[in-house]
């Protein structure tokens, strides 16, 4: 198993760059550039969403990359690299780890998480993966399955934890996933400022993904309106 990535982003950042279609910035260009600007101020690694967009990231940065595929299945709420088939599509940009929706949710077709792992590992067995959870029984379950890495990117994005932070109670869902899982444990979602990311390394998290804080200025800029929204 090629562990190479996993020991380059150790203690350091990875930045997301990622714009869905309705977004403003939605652009595999767009995207290569927000790469080389994260590159450029110390990233160690990028998470990019779609092939193409991993393509023009690969071509731009010599950052390793996590590549996902973000898909809608009428009969599954699961849409993070959902399938073998976004595994196939993003095997041909390359990526060096790919992130799967890891949660206990209904699959297309009623695939099996652990069918679809181990799908993967024949195929690919080079390939790092990562879990995306967002419970600390889905990060037992997904080390279990022999994953490279957690993540812990769907924690309050599933109707079961809908509303919760990252960073409530001084990280307290982190620290139990840290506290139940021996795999390098990736810190993602909700991490808005410097001082978070960091928090989350000293508590031992692996890495830590920042997503919309540094690649989303819609977002970015709504915080600010919002903030001086409430002075009047």
């Amino acid at each position: 198993m090629n562990q190479s990535m996993l020991a380059a982003i150790k203690g350091k950042l990875v930045v997301s760059c990622q714009a869905l279609d309705d977004e403003p910035l939605h652009s595999d260009f767009i995207m290569s550039r927000m790469a080389l600007a994260a590159m450029q101020g110390g990233a160690a690694g990028i998470r990019a969403n779609s092939v193409v967009d991993v393509q023009a990231i690969r071509a731009t940065v010599t950052l390793p990359v996590i590549g996902i595929i973000k898909r809608d299945y009428p009969d599954s709420d699961v849409y993070i690299t959902a399938t073998m088939q976004e595994v196939d599509e993003l095997m041909t940009a390359g990526p060096q780890m790919i992130a799967l929706d890891a949660t206990l949710h209904r699959r297309p077709g009623e695939l099996q998480l652990a069918a679809l792992v181990q799908q993967i590992r024949q195929k690919y067995p080079s390939l790092l993966l990562m879990a995306d959870i967002a419970s600390v029984e889905e990060a037992v379950n997904a080390e279990s399955l022999g994953f490279d890495c957690i993540g812990t990117t769907l924690h309050g994005y599933t109707p079961e934890t809908a509303g919760c932070k990252l960073w409530q109670d001084d990280f307290a869902f982190l620290r139990q996933v840290l506290a139940q899982c021996g795999a390098p444990v990736i810190a993602e979602g909700n991490v808005d400022t410097p001082e978070m990311a960091a928090h989350c390394l000293t508590l031992g998290a692996h890495s830590v993904v920042v997503g919309g804080a540094i690649t989303r200025p819609q977002q970015i800029t709504q915080r600010f309106t919002e903030a001086i929204n409430h002075l009047y």
